[in-house]
């Protein structure tokens, strides 16, 4: 056995050699706990996984992960494997629980496509809703009449990554102040308005609702920006639709949508949680910053509190990690993890976490 003595002198050497040893990563949260790897999905990795991986690939990757459950986000590409990537599942022993509807309304063929792969393949995700595509654009030459005159249009996400940097960067902020303009066009500017608006969206999801539910398929709503994003108006959505029959709808919280320009839960989150928590279906964990800024879990400034407040409010669901900060997607998940398992030992034991896994972002 090694001495401390001895141990000292080989940390000696290894600086002196200039190896770099890793400080050691907070323990793995046990079986039974909120934060266990058992209890985490990944989530929205094919659209960002710099890799391009196959949904076997993919699915085999979130095997190696140790990852049990996975929560599936789409882009137009995907729509020929959807029943691909559910039978890879599958076969890697990884539960499907949740498929993103996007902005495809219930009728529109990717959600046909995926209701009808879940009725040959039996299984039963829940539907992830967002807000209401009708009325925003969807094409780039839509996008274009939002944007400065003589702004140049990719026609396909494809071309856009074959820009020159300085041109697509050009064209993203661009994007960026146009989907300002519209978020903030969301906002309701009155009582009658704002009663309408919740009228309207609980008869949008009533109807994702009676569509879904032959495939034994239930509905969760999505928070991403506008109006649709703010927990109030997804509460009162709720509680409309409860007038209507509809009783088992609930709310992925995203902490990557906890804080935009518009709104910033974290300066509030033990009244808005217990507001929520009877109908939180999943949270997905991130770093919390500004919503353009994706940082790992453990290098925000309010994800340590939010999680402790969820943890110490007995809620029991499933955890997500998400993919979208981009690179090989199986080391940004990995990165994850290794948030998640700091954030999970500060919680219960200050210190316990041992130093923070990552640089903070600020």
């Amino acid at each position: 056995m090694k001495t401390l003595s001895s141990l000292c002198h080989l940390g000696l050497l290894g600086c002196c050699l200039g190896i770099v040893v890793a400080p050691l990563a907070a323990a793995v949260p046990a079986a039974g706990s909120i934060w266990a790897h058992e209890n985490i999905h990944a989530w929205s990795v094919a659209p960002f996984d710099s890799v391009k991986r196959t949904p076997e690939e993919r699915l085999a990757m979130l095997q190696r992960l140790g990852l049990k459950h996975y929560a599936y986000s789409w882009r137009e590409v995907n729509i020929p494997t959807f029943e691909a990537e559910i039978i890879a599942a599958k076969q890697h022993g990884i539960a499907l629980l949740a498929w993103n509807l996007l902005s495809a309304e219930i009728d529109e063929a990717p959600a046909k496509a995926a209701l009808e792969a879940f009725r040959r393949q039996n299984v039963h995700p829940q539907l992830w809703v967002m807000h209401s595509p009708r009325g925003r654009p969807r094409t780039p030459a839509e996008w274009g009449q939002l944007m400065p005159p003589g702004t140049k249009l990719p026609a396909s996400t494809a071309e856009l990554q074959q820009w020159p940097a300085a041109e697509r960067e050009k064209y993203q902020e661009a994007m960026k102040k146009a989907t300002r303009r519209l978020q903030e066009q969301s906002f309701t500017k009155s009582p009658e308005e704002q009663r309408t608006r919740v009228i309207q969206e609980a008869d949008r999801i009533k109807k994702i609702v009676d569509a879904a539910a032959p495939y034994g398929v239930k509905v969760s709503l999505y928070p991403h920006n506008t109006w649709f994003g703010i927990m109030d108006n997804q509460v009162a959505i709720i509680e409309r639709l409860k007038t209507l029959g509809v009783t088992d709808v609930g709310i992925v919280y995203n902490f990557n949508h906890a804080r935009d320009h518009d709104h910033d839960d974290t300066k509030s989150f033990p009244a808005i949680w217990k507001k929520i928590q009877p109908y939180v279906v999943a949270v997905n964990i991130t770093g919390i910053a500004f919503e353009d800024e994706l940082i790992y879990p453990s290098q925000g400034d309010s994800e340590l509190e939010m999680m402790r407040t969820i943890q110490n409010s007995g809620w029991m669901g499933p955890v997500g990690i998400i993919a979208e900060k981009g690179g090989d997607a199986e080391v940004t998940l990995k990165n994850y993890l290794r948030g998640i398992d700091w954030l999970a030992a500060e919680i219960n034991r200050p210190g316990s976490g041992g130093p923070r896994p990552f640089p903070r972002a600020d």
